[in-house]
Order: C-alpha cells, then structure tokens, then sequence
C-alpha cells in the first residue's frame, strides 16, 4: 500500500488545497492524509509496437510515451490503472503514426524520432527533449510527472513543472484578456459566465489548455488534453519553473515542436482539426441587439441599412423572440409571422441569427420540456433528482450533451427554425453552463454525466459541456440541411470546439481598455485554435463614444466574424428572470449602437469601414480557405512573422491577417499618429501605395477614416467593388487585382459559391499569381485549379510600385494597347479573368 502523508505545503500546488484551518491548527484529521504519485526509478522501458513506449517504475505513477509523428510527442501520465483513452478535444479519425527508436544508456532511456531526442531519466523519471539537429534543450522537466490523491477526494491534482526563465515567451491559452506575451503571470482554465470581465480576471468563457513556448528563437507547443479545471503558472514566482497542473484526471499532453510558431500552430490544428469552410454571408457584417422587436423594428432595422447604404448580411434575434424564454418557440405578441418576416428579409439580403440556449424552462405543456423528461435527456444531481436552477426562467433544467442520445434528441429540435421558418444560422448562449443565483454561476459537482459512456461528475465535465452543446447543434444543422453550410456562433468551449462553432470574446465593456482586450483576445484565440472569432463591436455594456465606435469597427475589419452586438433597454420579463444582467440594462437606459446612430460624420466613417470589409471579402475567404486546408491561423501576430525579431515581440498590437496583410489598429483615444513596426522585407502602405523597406519603426499619422494598413511586397491583392451584400458579390463582372510590386512573390485568390458543398467536388477555383521582376520587366502569371464558373469576366489589373510608367504591355502573348490607365503610383490595365501571363517592360 502506498505510504500515506500529512498534508504540507507544496512550492508549486494552489494554496487551495490547505483550509484556513488547517493552516492555523496542523490538524491531523484522517481526511487530511494524501498519497503521492511519482514515477520513480525507472526499471525498464517497453516498446508497445513502433509509436509507443511503456515506462516500468518502482512509483505508482505510469507513464505511456507515444509518438504520434516525428515532431508531436504525447505524454500520459495516470495515477493508478490506466482508464479508456478518450478524448473530446482530439479531431476524429487521428491516431498516432510516428516512429520511435528506443536506446538504453547508463542514466537515462532515450527515444529517437527524426527531428528530436526524448531522453527519461532512470533515477526518477525525468523528461529532457532535445532537438536533434543543434542539441538544445527544448524541454526539460524539473522532476517527473506528479499525482496527489486522498482517501476521500480520489485524485485531485496532477502535475507537471518544466524549467524556464524570464526570457522565454509564453503565447496562447485562449481569450486570456491580458498581455500578448504570459510569461510571469498566472491562469486557470474554467469556463464561466464573465459579465463585463475586467483584464485580470483569471477565468473567462473558454478553456483552451494549449500555449506555445519561445526559446531562444525556437517554437514549441503544449496542449494538456485534461478536461478537469486546469491552471498554468508561467513562472510567476519568479523561481525559474512553469507549472502546469489539473484539478484530477490523467496529465495527458502533447509537447508539439516547430521550430516555427506557425508549424507549432498547424501540428496543434492536426491534432484537434480546423473548421469547415464558413457560408461567405458568416463572414459580412451582422448586427445584434439585446433585443431587437417587435417585427416591426427588424424590419425598420433592415430598410435602415439599406436606404442609408451601409452593407449588412444578418439581423441577429437576442431572447426575447422566444415565447417566455421558451427555446424553439416565437413571441406570437412581437413575431406574428416568423416565416414571413424571414421570407422577406432573405429577399433583401439579410440572413436571420437566432439564439438558443441550453437551458430548458421547466414547463409541463412545454414540448420541448415534456419530450424531454419523457426521454430522460435532462442533467441529474448525484441524488438522482433533475438538476433544476435559475437562468432566464425560473425554474430550468439542462440537457446532458455528453451523451450521444441526447446530442441525438437535441438536433432536430432545430427543424421548425431551420427548414421551416428560413432561420440562417444559431447562437448558442449561456452554455458554461451559466446560472443565475447560485455559488460561482454553474452546476454543482456532483451533477452526473454521461461523458459518453463513462458517467462521471461535473466536475469533469463542466470545461466540456458547452463544447459538447455546439456539437449536438451542428450535428442537428448538418442532418437537417446537408447541403447548406451551418453558421454556428458559441460561448463556451474547450480545444477541438473550433471544429463546430464560431466564437466571440463574450459580454465586453465599451472602454479603451477593452478595445484593446479585444484586438488581444482574437489573436490569441486564434492562435489557439480559433479563426473564426470576433467581439462585441463597440462594447456589449455601456456607451461607445463616437470615436471608439469607429475605431472598434475598423478593427473589426479584420476580425472573421463582424459582428456589433450591444446591451438594449427593453428587456421584457426583467423580474421573471432576476438576473443582475437585466437590472444593470434597465438602469442604463442606453442607445443603439447601429452604425450610424452618432450623427452624419461618424456614419460616413462607419459606413467606409464596413464597405472596406466587402471590397476585402476575396481577399479574406482564401485567407480562411487556407487556415481550413492548413491549420494555419487567419489572425497572426508579428513574430509568427519573424519570431527571432525581438521588435516584432514589442508590437503585440499588430498583427497579420493572412500572408500578405499587416494590420495596425488605432487603440487609443484621440491618437494623432501611431508608431508601427514593419518586420524585415519590403512593404506598401495600402492606402497610398509607397514603398518602405522592412525591420524599423515607422511614425505615421492616423486618419479618422481609416488605419494604418500595409501590403507584403510581392503580393497580389484581389477585392471587389462594394455591394450591399455577400448574395450581390455573385454578380460582379469585375475583380481588381493589385500587384505590389517585388522582385518575386505569391498570392492565391480561392472562390466559390459561398454555400454548399459544391467545393467539395471541385466547384471552386484556385488561382495562384507568380509575380517575377528582372530588371524593368515584370511579369505575372495565373494558374487555375478547380471547375467553378465564377461570376467575374474581367481582371482590372492595378500595378503599384512602378518606377516608371511602362512602354509595353503583353498579355498572353499579344501587344495590348487599350484599357490602359496611368496613375500617380500605379498603372491599371483590364484583362480577361482568365487571363494566362500578362508581361510588362
């Protein structure tokens, strides 16, 4: 039997684990003995086939070594007998395919793959990767892996201390509101309701247990595939060690090696997949409110965007479209007519968003409530009792969509909405799970789950549950509608959840602070797994003023979903619900936020940001093309660029959408000018077309209408005219492509018909332009792939960067002398869309 301990202070564990009475009185209770998992001297190391390796100890901690390929190494770590390998974050269908060469030496095992050494030392366990081709240390714990348990609590703590200092960078764990760079700082991953969060506020709506490491210019990942509530402590005691531990279960996790950021970023993608492509009308502007009725205010709403000439895609409904908080169901009262409503705003190029919620009004003449009771979908305390609590209704009960049965049930709920009523797209809100009134805003513990197929607690399946809700509902949209591409916007989520739901930063607060969290929170959100990611334009709580209105959506731009959402005043069922949320919206009494509720000149600089978005909408759809074949994040900050710069470290601010885009959002009130970095190459300003030369800091002066934005030498860049929106963009004659110009480069343009599935089939086309320059000839030429007839029959080419106008013009192999065009820093000339090479001189 295991030598059982007092418990005692820990330099790395959470105080939490000692009560204040414990600490005052070194009590001896027998609840408060704990066994200590360690692997030990290591006796042996068996190969179970190629990829994976079996540590024999003296400990009663196990570890199974696999390498899933040469550079991603998996760890699992179990205190006692190994359970059922499973897990919600890993995409379907990957499996371990890498190779391993096992040695034995004096001191310590090692297992060779082609890129990296992973030496286990005999005395304790001890973990060192090396990179094989300089010999550095990429990882190296302190001890070996850790586990705790007691008698009354099983296994509360597992354990992994990896040294550091303050020199290397730590990037990622998700929508963190906090400094691009965590090194120095602690976090807990919880996912929890986080009204109006402030930028130290430790637990917000997702848990993305995944981060990258900078050493010394090489790039590593570790992503702890663990569902517990898990904390990371990137040296914060200043002592030269990261810790990295979780509440209970196995530590099962993944050390990913780069070299690069961005190969750390695809292997992470590899592991626990990408999205599907979106529908192109999820990625134009969509306006929400909480909330916009009667009938009668969407459709003013909508006649609104249209007469005033502001493009839009989507009209979200909050709440209070449902009958009484009543998901699945409409407010005859506001919506007479849902299907109708719809009908006509589909015809007017608006989609229709609406939410549902996971919690379920205990309702006995409620179908959805009576039909699921009747089939036992519904969360239960350790009693056996309904877990039943407060969220907008009063009494509420919650689906367990850890069970396949359920996420089964849950689906087609969504027919009458769907296939029906014309609803476009969802919203899954509230599926922290959130409650209203009770200790920390959420279930209990003791709340059982299926957990598919191995019941368990809340406790390990809190992280998970709204992940799991996001499943069941695109799972439902795909069995509904196959052919149409679901749009699914979610709150809560775990690492993988990117592969059903898009994200947004959650209930913000309309600061400068939190202009600049948001810009923070979608870079790391995408760099942790979600792309498709936006915030609350212009803040959920509070009033934007005028200019960070502007300011937010002109950042927004460049944020895959554009979407202004803010907190309304006409929140019927206030005192049915008794949420603090409701009263805080009554109190403020606040105003719209629709783009042009700040007078004449703020509505023209709104309406030019939200055209920019469309004019860019070729451009932006390869970019998340790209991320879905690759992993490859759409959003990247500077040193994915250049991760050996240390300026591109000091510029946390920018970033990069795509390849060829470098962004510098306006984040301060009343600024003037702004100091940007410009990474090593060569650069154009966007809007004026001149030429910098990379690796220096620029001083440029800021424009009410617009920010500071810059093009990679070398790129071509397609956008479009502006339309009202993404159903107009089919029709287009006409594609322009800037050409900046370099002395060689690469871009792509991928479109198709921006619904269903015909992609998958080769409905798209590809197009990939090759820029070459020799001297005063420049040449470019167009490769195509793919079978789609795209609605664009000419190409206005737009060369930029010119030295001198030119004297001859080829294109395809003949002369041209017509629709030739001079301008101060560039020359346009039209061509067929189709066009092969076009050769100036």
């Amino acid at each position: 039997m295991p030598k059982m301990k007092k418990k005692v202070v820990d330099a790395f564990a959470p105080a939490a684990h000692l009560t204040s009475a414990e600490e005052a009185t070194g009590t001896d209770r027998f609840d408060d003995v704990y066994t200590e998992h360690r692997i030990g001297k290591v006796s042996d190391i068996v190969a179970d086939g190629n990829h994976a390796f079996v540590l024999k100890s003296e400990g009663k901690g196990c570890l199974r070594i696999e390498c899933w390929n040469d550079d991603t190494i998996r760890f699992r770590f179990t205190v006692g007998k190994a359970g059922r390998d499973f897990s919600y974050a890993r995409a379907e269908g990957v499996q371990p395919a890498g190779e391993g060469k096992l040695t034995e030496g004096k001191d310590k095992y090692t297992i060779e793959t082609a890129t990296l050494n992973i030496a286990i030392g005999r005395e304790d366990g001890a973990i060192t990767i090396y990179d094989r081709a300089s010999g550095a240390i990429l990882h190296k714990t302190q001890d070996s892996l850790y586990g705790r348990s007691t008698l009354l609590e099983g296994v509360h703590q597992v354990r992994l201390q990896f040294e550091t200092d303050k020199k290397e960078a730590f990037y990622g764990l998700g929508d963190k509101a906090w400094d691009t760079n965590l090194q120095g700082s602690e976090w807990s991953n919880y996912t929890e309701d986080a009204f109006a969060y402030g930028k130290d506020r430790k637990l917000l709506y997702r848990s993305i247990p995944f981060c990258y490491g900078l050493r010394n210019g090489h790039a590593y990942g570790l992503f702890l595939d663990n569902s517990y509530r898990s904390h990371f402590d990137f040296n914060a005691k200043k002592k030269g060690v990261a810790t990295i531990w979780a509440d209970g279960g196995d530590f099962d996790y993944y050390f990913i090696n780069g070299p690069g950021l961005t190969e750390v970023a695809t292997r992470y993608h590899q592991l626990t997949g990408t999205p599907e492509l979106p529908p192109l009308w999820a990625m134009g502007f969509h306006q929400c409110r909480w909330s916009y009725y009667p009938e009668q205010r969407v459709r003013d709403l909508a006649a609104s965007f249209r007469s005033k000439k502001i493009p839009c895609d989507a009209i979200y409904l909050d709440i209070d479209y449902m009958d009484g908080y009543r998901c699945f169901t409409w407010n005859k009262e506001y919506f007479p007519d849902p299907k109708k409503m719809i009908g006509d705003l589909k015809k007017d190029g608006f989609h229709t968003v609406v939410m549902i919620d996971p919690g379920i009004r205990v309702d006995e003449d409620y179908h959805v409530y009576a039909d699921g009771v009747e089939k036992d979908v519904f969360c239960k305390r350790g009693s056996g009792e309904p877990m039943v609590g407060p969220v907008w209704p009063p009494e509420c009960v919650w689906p367990d969509y850890t069970n396949p049965k359920v996420r089964d049930w849950w689906g087609p709920l969504y027919k009458e909405l769907y296939n029906e009523q014309g609803v476009s797209g969802f919203w899954n809100d509230m599926n922290e799970p959130a409650m209203f009134k009770v200790n920390n805003l959420t279930f209990p513990d003791d709340v059982r789950h299926d957990y598919d197929g191995a019941p368990t607690n809340h406790k390990k399946a809190h992280n998970i549950y709204g992940m799991q809700m996001t499943r069941a509902s695109y799972d439902g949209l795909k069995a509904l509608q196959p052919a149409k591409r679901p749009f699914l916007l979610g709150r809560a989520s775990f690492s993988g959840g990117q592969r059903y739901a898009a994200l947004w930063t959650g209930d913000n607060i309309a600061s400068w602070e939190h202009l600049q969290i948001a810009n923070r929170q979608c870079l790391r959100l995408a760099i942790s797994g979600y792309s498709l990611v936006g915030t609350d334009i212009g803040g959920f709580v509070d009033n934007p003023t005028p200019e960070m209105m502007t300011r937010w959506l002109q950042l927004a731009v460049f944020h895959p979903v554009m979407r202004v959402h803010s907190m309304g005043n006409n929140t019927d069922g206030a005192a049915e619900a008794e949420a603090e949320e409701v009263k805080k919206a009554e109190e403020l009494n606040r105003q719209d936020q629709e783009p042009w509720v700040h007078g004449k000149e703020a509505t023209k600089h709104n309406r030019k940001a939200i055209e920019m978005r469309y004019q860019l909408l070729p451009y932006l759809y390869t970019a998340f093309r790209q991320h879905v074949k690759t992993g490859k994040p759409v959003l990247r900050n500077l040193f994915f660029y250049d991760q050996e710069d240390p300026q591109c470290r000091k510029f946390g601010d920018q970033f990069f959408y795509g390849d060829d885009l470098l962004v510098c959002p306006v984040l301060t009130e009343g600024a003037k000018s702004l100091q940007v970095y410009l990474p090593k190459g060569e650069w154009y300003d966007f809007w004026s077309g001149e030429f910098h030369i990379g690796g220096k800091r620029l001083r440029v002066k800021t424009k009410a209408d617009r920010i500071p934005l810059f093009v990679r030498a070398g790129a071509t860049l397609p956008t479009v005219d502006v339309v009202q929106n993404t159903a107009e963009m089919h029709k287009l004659r006409d594609l322009e492509l800037s050409i900046f110009a370099a002395k060689n480069g690469e871009s792509q343009l991928y479109w198709d018909a921006g619904e269903g599935y015909g992609h998958d089939a080769g409905q798209y086309t590809l197009r990939t332009y090759k820029m070459n320059r020799l001297g005063k000839k420049l040449s470019l030429t167009q490769t195509i792939e793919g079978d789609f007839n795209a609605s664009f029959k000419r190409a206005q080419i737009r060369f930029v960067g010119l030295t001198q106008p030119p004297t001859k013009v080829v294109v395809d192999g003949r002369k041209q002398t017509a629709g030739i065009f001079y301008g101060k820093r560039a020359v346009v000339i039209n061509v067929p869309f189709d066009f092969k090479s076009i050769v100036i001189s």
